[in-house]
């Protein structure tokens, strides 16, 4: 069986959730969590246990408990004892529910992490499973910058003394954030969505060739800088190529593939006297309005197409 890429000790979902602790082995410090989705045992509780799945975070709600408040002691006993010698990896009983005798006994028996949460079962089911996807996600570290322009995640990539750390900090200088410089680690949350950060070591700095390290945060204020960003658009800077030909009306639909998710993109050239910064922000910009429906090239075409029929006519 292959060992999971990635997990989430139990002590941060305590943490972050404010979780309190009903019963915590005396390794907790070493248990962790390798599965972002979440299961609802009713089944289980009532002695279903084909296809269960030992590994995801367990939580016992209004439903659950009002079934296991309907049974008769002894049978309550015997399902609970089912359901806790399953080697759960964590329960949650949510919405401030009390807690059966029994079950905190069980729990201590079998070694099982039992908590309870006063949040209401759907919205921490829904905050779980967020939070999980990012932290057990795919990821991969790539050399690039990353900032919001707009509201856009712009994901600039180019080779190293391109220009990419200097277009940043003219992109900050109008008001733009910093996400990551040089390195930018990228996850995949979801089937579409990528989410960009930078490595702990070098967040909120750039490094400037010719003055060294610059601390994005203190020089420009708090509102430079962003811990994390969707990546929207891809932008790669590329030497001018006079022998290269372009894209000059935008029809083409370029895409760059990360962890299996087609970003669009579009490729820059690079050359003196051309002011990248102010490029990006129409970049940005046209691409919302893409998001929002409006292609630019795709009407300047069609009124093209339109005045060629009229002069035809």
């Amino acid at each position: 069986m292959n060992k999971p890429k990635y997990q989430e000790k139990i002590r941060s979902i305590v943490e972050q959730f404010a979780l309190e602790p009903i019963f915590e082995p005396e390794d907790i410090a070493e248990r962790v969590v390798t599965r972002s989705d979440i299961s609802r045992p009713g089944l289980p509780l009532a002695g279903f246990f084909r296809d269960f799945e030992r590994e995801r975070i367990q939580v016992i709600g209004n439903m659950e408990h009002s079934y296991l408040c309907s049974l008769p002691l002894e049978q309550r006993k015997a399902s609970l004892s089912g359901f806790f010698s399953r080697d759960v990896v964590m329960v949650i009983v949510s919405a401030g529910l009390p807690i059966f005798p029994e079950m905190k006994e069980l729990a201590a028996a079998s070694g099982t992490p039992l908590y309870r949460s006063d949040k209401r079962t759907s919205a921490l089911v829904a905050r779980l499973t967020g939070a999980l996807n990012v932290s057990l996600a795919e990821r991969v570290t790539i050399h690039g910058v990353l900032v919001e322009v707009y509201g856009e995640g712009v994901l600039i990539m180019g080779e190293s003394g391109i220009g990419k750390s200097e277009t940043a900090i003219e992109l900050v200088k109008r008001g733009h954030r910093l996400i990551a410089d040089d390195a930018v680690e990228l996850k995949r949350v979801s089937d579409v969505t990528l989410v960009g950060s930078a490595p702990e070591l070098i967040k909120h700095y750039i490094e400037l060739r010719g003055i060294g390290i610059v601390d994005v945060r203190r020089i420009f204020g708090m509102g430079s800088v962003k811990e994390t960003e969707k990546v929207n658009l891809a932008i790669h800077f590329e030497p001018w190529d006079p022998e290269k030909q372009y894209e000059r009306f935008g029809l083409d639909a370029e895409y760059t593939d990360i962890l299996g998710i087609r970003i669009p993109s579009i490729t820059i050239p690079v050359k003196p006297g051309r002011n990248l910064a102010v490029i990006i922000e129409i970049a940005a910009m046209n691409h919302r309005q893409k998001r929002m429906g409006y292609n630019t090239a795709e009407e300047f075409n069609k009124r093209c197409l339109e005045f060629q029929q009229k002069q035809q006519n």
